[in-house]
């Protein structure tokens, strides 16, 4: 079954970006019209963040329909060719420095911008072990198993036998990733707020970087006008504030990176479910 869907998607690879994200932007507006739960988590989540503007909206709309529309992209044209994609590399000296001392690197790639991207470019730097939730249709793992993993990338599924990887990669001298803004299963987060309301919070990500000699940056690749590519950026976690829990501290990095580049953020992702009662 999984054959149609992996030619399609190969298919759509070739494809200039430009037109992916032309075609994403239709998709976006389809979604965002036939689905009313959709159409609700996009709208309420905006709303809470303080983005009200209709602007903003109309482009979170569309910047989800390129997300989709761009991974064909991201997942099966060669490495090389999807690290061309990226034209503009800001932080990425710190990254090394830290390496190059010594220290154990964490990436956080929340839903911002091409996330996808981010960790093909930067495996190219240095190996990179890559927590990744299964998806529920059970087709789709085999592509996003092909499409997301590379000679320089391996990943590891969100279990404790992912987590016991994370940290032998972390102790071989690789680099881990993680979606810091992913919801985490029942007994694996807490609470901390998130543009003002509680969250449930993964603390997995911060247990890594709370460890001795680790750095941490997060990694976002924004998306260029008119298809143009993508401008990659790295920035250190934010010092720990008095009175202020690992999560929150986290989730407050991620509320920074936002409010950079609002409108390229997965909003309708449902980041307020599974909070315990």
């Amino acid at each position: 079954m999984s054959r149609l869907p992996a030619l399609i998607l190969r298919i759509l690879s070739l494809l200039p970006l430009r037109v992916l994200h032309a075609l994403g932007t239709v998709l976006g507006w389809i979604t965002y019209g036939m689905s009313p739960t959709y159409r609700r988590h996009l709208r309420e989540h905006l709303a809470q963040a303080g983005f009200g503007d209709a602007r903003v909206r109309r482009e979170a709309i569309a910047a989800a329909g390129r997300m989709i529309a761009e991974t064909p992209a991201i997942w099966f044209r060669p490495q090389a060719a999807v690290a061309e994609l990226i034209r503009e590399v800001n932080g990425l000296d710190a990254v090394l420095a830290a390496r190059a001392q010594g220290r154990e690197i964490v990436f956080l790639a929340p839903h911002l911008g091409c996330f996808e991207i981010t960790v093909q470019y930067t495996s190219l730097k240095l190996p990179i072990t890559a927590l990744y939730r299964p998806p529920k249709m059970r087709w789709l793992d085999p592509l996003m198993r092909a499409g997301r993993g590379r000679p320089t990338i391996h990943l590891v599924a969100a279990d404790l036998g992912g987590v016991r990887q994370l940290y032998r990669a972390l102790k071989s001298g690789e680099a881990v990733g993680l979606l810091p803004d992913q919801v985490p299963g029942r007994g694996e987060g807490e609470l901390a707020e998130f543009f003002g309301r509680p969250a449930y919070t993964m603390t997995l990500a911060m247990r890594l970087v709370e460890r001795e000699n680790v750095a941490c940056f997060f990694a976002f690749a924004r998306r260029l006008p008119r298809g143009r590519g993508y401008a990659l950026t790295f920035r250190p976690l934010p010092e720990l504030r008095a009175g202020e829990t690992s999560t929150r501290r986290m989730n407050r990095g991620i509320e920074s990176l936002i409010r950079e580049c609002p409108e390229q953020y997965l909003w309708a992702y449902n980041r307020y479910k599974g909070a315990p009662a």
